[in-house]
Order: structure tokens, then sequence, then C-alpha cells
């Protein structure tokens, strides 16, 4: 039984986990749209979306605590300059998951990854 399992293994040990997270997230935010597995899909939309929440507020410790958990200087910057102010009077909801079909190798669940508006 899942009860009370906050996130997604995805096969892989935490460090990876991390890493792949923080990866997927600054594609997310340079491109605005990827294209990945449903899993990893459900598992980025929550960590971006905290993030966008946090870059609403607009501070140094903000920005930093934002740097902390994803150490790309360039990504950071386009959070807090480009995506957050879209977001001001949205509570939550910034992302969407469309479902693509299947990959053709293994026939993984494919979704697109991208902010709404």
């Amino acid at each position: 039984m899942r009860h009370r399992k906050k996130y997604r293994t995805l096969g892989i040990d935490s460090e990876r986990r991390k890493h792949l997270l923080r990866n997927l997230a600054v594609s997310l935010i340079e491109h605005e749209r990827i294209v990945t597995t449903d899993a990893k899909a459900k598992e980025i939309v929550k960590y971006v979306s905290k993030l966008v929440t946090m870059a609403k507020v607009d501070n140094l410790s903000s920005r930093r605590r934002a740097l902390s958990i994803v150490p790309n200087k360039i990504a950071v910057r386009k959070l807090y300059s480009d995506i957050a102010p879209k977001f001001l009077e949205r509570n939550g909801g910034y992302l969407r998951i469309m479902k693509k079909g299947f990959r053709k190798g293994d026939a993984a669940p494919v979704s697109v990854v991208e902010f709404v508006d």
C-alpha cells in the first residue's frame, strides 16, 4: 500500500532523483515546455510549482533559497524576471500536463509539461 507516501521514487536513489528533478526544472524554466514520461512530469510539476510560488516574492532571501534548490543562475534569473510576474494574481496551477502518447522504444507513457498562458 502507498499510504502517506509523498513522492515517487522513479526507480532511482535519492541523490540521482534530486539531480534529475533539478535538471528537469532548469530545462522547463529555460524552454518553458518539456516532453518527459508521465511519472517524471507529475513530480516536476510539484517541484516547479513550489519554485514559482517562492519567486512571486522577489527579495534577496527568496532568490538565495531558489538558488539553493536550483543552482543555475540563468534559470533563476528567468524565473524571477519572466515567469513569476505572469502568475502574481494566480494562486497555484502554474503548469499543465498534457498526455502525448507512448514512446516508441519502450512504450513508456509520455507527457508534455508547460506553463499555463
